[in-house]
C-alpha cells in the first residue's frame, strides 16, 4: 500500500481512532455466509482453518471461530487488534499485527483465505499473488462487504440534501454517502482480476440481502466510523452529523437501512 504523506492520517488506519465504536456499530455478516465459510475452511478431513486479511475488530473473526474454525487473523491497526483480541477471547484465534502484504507465512497454507470489509485496502497489484501463495490447491479466496442499498431507502433524498448542503465536496463514491448509486464491488472487475492472477480461477459473485433498523443516534455513531467522514475537518464533520441526526429525528427518529452483502469468490488452481 502507498504510504500517506508525512503528517497525514492513513485512511486505512483511521478506524483505529474509534475502534470500540466500530465494533459496536458496524453491522455483522449473514449467518448463511459464515456457515459456508466454515464449510470451506475444512480440507481433506483436517481440522478447519482459515486466514483472515484485515480482521478489524474481529466481527467476522468471532463469528467464524465460534463455529470451531481456527483463524489466523492479520490486522495492521494496533487499536483495532486490541478490540479483536477481546472479542475473540476463548476462541481459537491468533491475531498478528501486520500488513497482509508484509506478513510472512513461513510455508503455512490454508483451505480458506477471506477478507471481510478489507480487501480494497490490500495492494491490488500484489495482493492476489500473496493470497494465492497461502492457499492450498482447491482452496478459496473469499472477500465480502456490507453496503447500504440506498435506492431502497425512504430517507435517501432528505439525507442527500444534507450532504449536498454541508459537504458538497465529499465524493459520492463512499458507501455511506446517500448519492452512491453504484458499488465498489464490481463483478466484472473481480472476474478480470482473477483471470489476470496466476493460480486463481473460477470467479464467482453472490449477494445476501438484509435490513438494519437505526435510531438517529445509532446511525450517527455508524457514520463516525466511516473513513471519509473521519477525515473531514472537525467543523464540517460535526455539521454533517448534526444535519443527519436532525433529519432522521424529523422523520420519526428511525432509519430503516436495506443492506446488501456482496461476496466474491475464487479458487486456487
Amino acid at each position: 500500500m502507498a504510504e500517506s504523506p508525512a503528517g497525514e492520517r492513513p485512511r486505512r488506519l483511521v478506524f483505529g481512532e474509534v475502534a470500540e465504536l466500530y465494533h459496536r456499530r458496524r453491522p455483522g455478516y449473514p449467518e448463511a455466509l459464515i456457515d459456508q465459510l466454515a464449510t470451506w475452511s475444512g480440507a481433506d478431513g483436517e481440522a478447519p482453518r482459515a486466514l483472515e486479511i484485515g480482521a478489524g475488530t474481529g466481527k467476522a473473526t468471532q463469528l467464524l471461530a465460534a463455529r470451531g474454525v481456527a483463524v489466523l487473523a492479520i490486522e495492521p491497526s494496533a487499536e483495532m487488534a486490541v478490540v479483536a483480541r477481546t472479542a475473540t477471547a476463548g476462541l481459537e484465534v491468533e491475531i498478528v499485527l501486520c500488513d497482509f502484504e508484509r506478513w510472512q507465512p513461513d510455508g503455512r497454507t490454508f483451505p480458506l483465505v477471506f477478507a471481510a470489509q478489507a480487501w480494497h485496502w490490500v495492494n491490488q497489484r500484489t495482493g492476489y499473488a500473496h493470497a494465492r501463495r497461502v492457499l492450498q490447491p482447491g482452496g478459496r479466496l473469499v472477500v465480502f462487504w456490507n453496503r447500504p442499498a440506498w435506492g431502497a431507502s425512504a430517507l435517501r433524498s432528505e439525507l442527500s440534501d444534507v450532504y449536498r448542503r454541508i459537504v458538497p465536496e465529499l465524493p459520492a463514491d463512499g458507501p455511506l454517502h446517500p448519492d452512491n448509486d453504484g458499488d465498489s464491488i464490481d463483478e466484472i472487475h473481480w472476474s478480470q482480476a482473477i483471470a489476470a492472477a496466476d493460480g486463481l480461477a473460477d470467479p464467482e459473485h453472490g449477494v445476501y440481502e438484509s435490513s438494519i433498523e437505526h435510531t438517529a443516534h445509532s446511525y450517527v455513531e455508524l457514520l463516525c466510523t466511516n473513513s471519509e467522514i473521519r477525515l473531514l475537518g472537525d467543523r464540517a464533520r460535526e455539521a454533517l452529523l448534526d444535519g443527519v441526526r436532525d433529519t432522521i429525528e424529523r422523520h420519526g427518529g428511525r432509519l430503516t437501512m436495506p443492506m446488501i452483502t456482496h461476496v466474491s469468490i475464487a479458487r486456487a488452481k
